[in-house]
């Protein structure tokens, strides 16, 4: 079983209060996202 830290929680605090823990994303994956589909800004 891997560690809390990579695993999405989310702790309720009160009134719709929650602390929301998500890992990082991965930043090979994430250059190649941006690579694959570079949108950003894009009119049309």
């Amino acid at each position: 079983m891997a560690n809390d830290s990579t695993l999405y929680s989310a702790d309720y605090i009160g009134s719709g209060t929650f602390i929301i823990r998500k890992p990082k994303r991965n930043a090979r994956k994430r250059r190649q996202t941006k690579l694959k589909s570079p949108n950003r800004g894009m009119r049309k």
